[in-house]
Order: C-alpha cells, then structure tokens, then sequence
C-alpha cells in the first residue's frame, strides 16, 4: 500500500512545518525585510492589548473596593489609555502592511512560472507533474493559502505566543491544576480539528487537482474567442453548460462533505469549551468562599482565564493552520523541485558555416508509455541539406523534431552535431542552431513585431520585421492595420488588439522564423490551415528564401518533398524508406503509393484524382 501511495504521489515530498517555516521566512527576507519586522511587531502589541484592561479592570476594583484616593483611579486609567494610544498605532502601522505579503507571495508567483518555463520539456506531458503544478498554483492562489497563509500564520503566531508565556504566568499564580486542565482542553481542541483537517485534504481537496483543471479550461473556453464562432455555429452552448454543471457537481459534493467534517468538529469544540467555562468558575468561586480571593482578583484571573484559554486554543489552531499551510507549501516546493531546471551546463554551440546532424540508433520513449516513439532512427542530416520528413500521422514525425530540437532526450542512443554528442552542450545556446515553425502558431499578447522578433521593443529591429513580413507573404495584410507593425496583437491587453486567421498566423511564424535566422530551419506541420496547393507554393517560396541553410520541413502532404534533397518515410515511429523523391517513387513502396494518392490535389485545374497527370 505504501509503494502504491509513493508511486501515486511521485512528485510530492514532505518537508516538514520546520522546514516550510525556514524556507518561507528566507523568503521574506530576501523579498522584504519589512515582513519580519511586522512578525516582530506583533510579538510585542498581541499580548499587551489582551491583558491591559483586564488588568486595568483589577486596578480600578481594587482602588474602588478600598476605597483609596480617587486620583489614584485617575492615574491608573490616564496610563492606560496612553499605553493603548501608543499600541493602538503600533498594531495600525502593522495591519496596513498586508501589502508587503502580497508582494512577497507575487515574487514566489514569478519564482513558479519561471520554473514552469525552464522545466525539463518532458514534463509538460506529463499528467501527475501537471498536477503538481496546478497544485502549487493553489498554494500561491490567495492571501491565506500556502505560501501568504505561512507568512500570516509567523505574524499570528508570534503574538498568540507570547499572550499564551503571560497567560501561563497569570494563571499559575491562582491554580497549577487549573491551567493544565485549560491547556489540556485546548490541546484535545487542536487534535480534534488537526485531524478534521488532515482528513479533509486527503479525502476531499487532494483529488479535486484535477477538477481544478477541468474548471479553468471550461471557465475560459466558454470567453474564448477561438471557440466563439463554433459555439455559435454547432449550437454547443446547452452541451457546454451540461458539462459545466456536471463538473460543478464534483466541486459542490467536496464543499458538502467539508462542511459536514467542520460541523462535527465545531460542536466537539462549543461542548469542550462549555466544560472550561463551568470548572473554571466553580474554581473561581470555591476560592472567593474558601481562600478570600478578592474582587479584583476575581476579575483578573475570570478574564485572563477566558483570554487564556482562548489564545491557547487558537495557539493550537494556529498549528493545525501550520501543518495545513505547510501541506500546501510541500505542494509548491515539490513542484518547485520537479526535475529541476533545463540543464546549462556543458559548453556552448562551437560558430561554424555548416551544421552536420546524426541520429546514432536512437529510441525513444514517451515518459509512462509503454511503447517506442522512434525506434532504431539512423539518419543524418548534412549541412545545407533540404531534408522532408514525411508519414501518416502519429508516425513519428514530431517526436523527430523534438528529438532534434533537443526538447527531449534520446531514452537510448546519441544525437552529434558536427561529430559531437548535443547532450554536452548548453541547452539555452543549441536552441539558437534553429528557426522552428511548429504546427500550433500562438501569438502573444505584445506589439506584431515583438511577435515576429521575440524581443523587447528596444531590441528590434523594424525594418528587418517588415522585410520578413514580407517575405512570408503578409505585407499588403499588415499595411491595412491601423498601426502596423505597432499594432497590438489580442484583445486581452490592449482593447484594440487585433487577431489573425490561422493561415496569417502561420505566415507569421514563418516571418519569426526567418527574422530569427537560425543556421537550421523547421517547420513542423506549419501549413495546416492552408490548402494542398497554396502549402505547396508556400514551402516552395519559404525553400527560395532560407537560401542555403540547412532545413527539415516535416508534412503528412507531400508539397514539400519535390524540392528537398532527400526524403525520409515513418511509419509507425520507425524510418521505413530514404533517398531521393524519383527513388523513392521508383522504389514503389509506402512513400510512393501516399504520393500517389496526394498527388492530384497538387495539380491546377478541375480534374480529380483519376485524371490528373503526375
């Protein structure tokens, strides 16, 4: 049961509420001291305004009582409201710092997301490391989750503490057996609601990561303008609610089966605290009748027993917080410590006129596949070379690229550039070798040219944008723009951004890619929205403008084969047949009979496939 559980939870380690504690407070002291400081303010206010009027309230009976000097109850009560003015500023001075948290828990925001895109690529396909990240978004989600709730959970704890050291001296004074019994009430309190919490985050909020991502990309598809025109068109409004409030379902059971917990929980503690209150007043009253306890005294130790018995629970409760937030920072630090980051070691990329590629028996294998993406893949990719992998799809052919793009590692065998082993080199200086144009085009939310050089604006260069743009065949469409180049891309910065069809979208990373001017160009199924004939014209042209650089255009359509140097054919992860596109075709295997079916969807004019002339 326990292997199981460990496999489960392959991403997830506990640290320990000691551990989280250091961890987090380094953080704060390294994002804002100030943090700190208010901890510490709070250490020295809490226990002063939960004792200054019970103990001012003891002065002023016994003064009364004794009937002493009015000026004496004068002094008393003037000190008093002194002593609370100054603290009373000194606790608004510390509760108008929440900002400085948020602050601190935005940076451990930036620290995540900057691991979410330095993480080894593998990971992004990875369902349990997914969840851990969604996981690790909940633990910086809000002011009291995870990370901000640990930092509020120092700055409350510090001074329930400290009112807890005082409440101990008071009441030792009256009763040793009375405070241990209050101590002990409170402790039974924590236990109770210790494991009420444990077991609700086990049983009900745990399996609900994957709700969590069901809920966002449900919550957002339904605003996505992508998905606006079939919505509208295929009438999925009614099918999308439906599964909205069938994923709703989930959420509410969880909440119900929560509440129950914490009811039960709450009455064990209302009837816990009842006990309290009767056996600390017959205490009280046993000694006013047998011992002379005074009036004042009364008051003091009936209101310092309810402060402390009050404090000590939520000093109690405040460790079933801890262990609660720490629970959620194991999930950011697990997440924070999956497979680290992209490695940078090795030496950087030797500058050379010509890069050599060779797969070396090279398989692969997806992580928690059972079978072989590419397997047994000997191929080599020569400097200058014109290189068109074709095949069906889910042949292989993408897991080639990210294979040679080095987004994942061969699970056996070695990849050399020029003679030497890639996984020696700096990853962030091999991903400079290449210009890739993937399938899926995404375009940010910044100005068109910052889209096309993948830079800040200081560092583009705008007559290279406009020169690439045009190359990729999308200079009359920019020129219509009410900016141009300038014009902001999306709607969810700028209110007059503007979108582009799939087939612009393409052409654009076609321009990205050449303003990158990479030594190695890709293009990785990038002409999907376009049809059979313009795809063809499209390669052709992009062929004429990367000149004599080395390029692997990667298609189930055969366009691009006709003016590569070779052709290698996947089927079914393994290279089946390579040589030249009239080899190949003479061969008359798999690549020919594909090209044979294709191949009338290449031709201009009417004629169908049993007419056109190859």
């Amino acid at each position: 049961m326990k292997k199981k559980e460990e496999e489960k939870n392959k991403y997830h380690t506990e640290y320990g509420a000691l551990s989280n504690l250091c961890y987090i407070a380094k953080g704060m002291a390294r994002h804002d001291k100030m943090t700190l400081f208010t901890v510490f303010l709070a250490a020295v206010c809490t226990p002063v305004a939960a004792y200054l009027w019970t103990f001012m309230s003891k002065f002023v009976i016994d003064v009364i009582t004794r009937k002493e000097n009015a000026m004496k109850l004068f002094s008393i009560i003037c000190i008093t409201f002194m002593v609370q003015a100054v603290f009373t500023m000194l606790q608004s001075y510390m509760w108008a710092q929440w900002w400085r948290y948020i602050g601190v828990r935005t940076r451990y925001i930036l620290d995540k997301n900057l691991k979410f895109m330095t993480m080894p690529f593998e990971y992004l396909e990875d369902k349990d490391a997914m969840d851990c990240y969604q996981k690790a978004g909940n633990a910086t989600g809000g002011n009291q989750n995870g990370v901000e709730g640990l930092m509020h959970f120092m700055e409350n704890t510090a001074g329930d503490f400290f009112v807890v050291i005082v409440g101990l001296c008071i009441m030792g004074t009256l009763s040793p057996v009375v405070m241990l019994g209050l101590v002990v009430l409170a402790f039974i309190t924590f236990l109770i609601k210790n494991r009420t919490n444990a077991i609700c985050k086990k049983k009900i909020w745990d399996p609900l990561a994957t709700w969590w991502r069901k809920d966002g990309y449900l919550s957002s598809t339904f605003s996505d303008f992508n998905f606006a025109k079939d919505i509208r068109m295929y009438g999925l409004k009614a099918y999308l609610i439906k599964r909205y409030k069938g994923v709703s379902e989930e959420r509410l059971e969880a909440s119900r089966k929560n509440e129950l917990w914490w009811w039960i929980c709450g009455q064990i503690g209302n009837l816990l605290w009842v006990g309290a209150l009767l056996g600390l007043y017959a205490w009280l009253l046993y000694s006013v009748v047998e011992k002379n306890l005074s009036v004042g005294d009364f008051t003091l130790y009936l209101g310092s027993a309810t402060t402390f018995f009050s404090f000590t629970t939520s000093l109690f409760d405040r460790l079933t917080e801890l262990l609660q937030k720490s629970r959620e920072v194991d999930d950011f630090r697990s997440f924070m410590d999956i497979g680290g980051k992209e490695k940078e070691e090795g030496s950087n990329v030797p500058v050379s006129e010509e890069y050599e590629f060779k797969f070396e028996d090279v398989w692969f294998k997806y992580p928690n596949a059972e079978q072989y993406a590419v397997k047994n893949l000997n191929i080599t990719v020569k400097a200058g070379e014109k290189l068109a992998v074709v095949g069906l799809n889910g042949a292989g052919k993408s897991t080639f690229i990210k294979l040679l793009l080095r987004l994942y590692e061969p699970t056996k065998g070695r990849i050399l550039l020029n003679g030497t082993d890639i996984s020696t080199y700096k990853r962030s200086e091999y991903y400079k070798v290449f210009s890739p144009v993937f399938q899926d085009v995404w375009m940010f939310a910044f100005p068109l040219k910052e889209n096309i050089s993948m830079r800040p604006e200081a560092e583009t260069d705008d007559k290279k944008v406009l020169a690439c743009i045009a190359d990729a065949g999308m200079k009359e469409s920019v020129e219509k723009l009410h900016k141009g180049i300038d014009t902001e891309v999306l709607k969810v910065i700028a209110d007059d951004g503007v979108d582009f069809s799939g087939g612009e979208k393409q052409k654009l990373a076609l321009a990205r890619a050449l303003y990158k001017s990479g030594p190695v160009v890709v293009l990785d199924e990038p002409t999907a929205a376009l049809d059979a004939l313009a795809e063809a014209k499209l390669y052709e042209d992009f062929n004429r403008l990367i000149d004599n650089r080395t390029a692997v255009y990667i298609s189930h359509r055969l366009s691009s084969t006709r003016f590569c140097d070779h052709v290698a054919m996947f089927v079914d992860g393994e290279m089946k047949e390579y040589g030249t596109h009239e080899s190949l075709l003479e061969a008359g295997g798999a690549y020919s009979e594909m090209f044979n079916v294709q191949a009338a969807y290449y031709v201009e004019g009417e004629e169908g496939p049993e007419d056109a002339e190859l």
